[in-house]
């Protein structure tokens, strides 16, 4: 059976997804880009106030359209498409624990996801590095590492962006519609 998506998850999925596609054009003026991962807290946000089919669609395609746009995430090295899969599986994995353990604390629902998303970003830039013929091994190294300040950056704001809506709207099932 085919799911209609309410107006306002849609409208949710835009705003995000604007936000994920413009943060990363502040963070690369003063080039953090790379490090804090920006593009990453309004996508990885994004399943905590929708269901996970339209959070994991925001995250594959943003990527990708800001790549069009804005020419960062670039598509060689196809980093763009990397962060597509990394991003489009944790909104996914997110979504899939928010539906069946829906008091879990965000923060423990991040850590692992993130922690996971690093090897799974890791281990696409080795696989690709191999096939462009590039020293796999320091990409790879260099990538796994470079992305641990934005990982605590958005232990610290996802969680907090969480908590402060819900107090003020509610808690997922309202915002969700239900």
């Amino acid at each position: 059976m085919r799911r209609k998506y309410s107006m306002r998850e849609i409208s949710v999925c835009g705003y995000f997804g604007a936000s994920a596609m413009l943060l990363p054009v502040f963070f690369h003026l003063v080039q953090l880009g790379s490090v804090f991962m920006p593009m990453y807290i309004p996508l990885l946000a994004l399943p905590f106030f929708v269901s996970p089919m339209p959070a994991v669609i925001t995250a594959l395609i943003v990527p990708v359209l800001s790549g069009l746009l804005t020419g960062m995430p670039p598509f060689f090295p196809p980093v763009a498409f990397m962060m597509s899969i990394e991003l489009g599986l944790s909104a996914g994995i997110i979504g899939l624990v928010l539906h069946f353990k829906k008091d879990t604390s965000p923060f423990w629902i991040l850590l692992p996801v993130l922690i996971t998303g690093r090897f799974l970003y890791t281990g696409m830039v080795w696989g690709f590095s191999k096939v462009m013929v590039l020293p796999a091994g320091f990409l790879s190294g260099v990538s796994f590492f470079s992305g641990w300040p934005g990982v605590i950056l958005m232990l610290v704001t996802i969680p907090a962006l969480v908590s402060f809506s819900h107090k003020i709207v509610g808690n997922r099932n309202t915002l969700d519609g239900k």
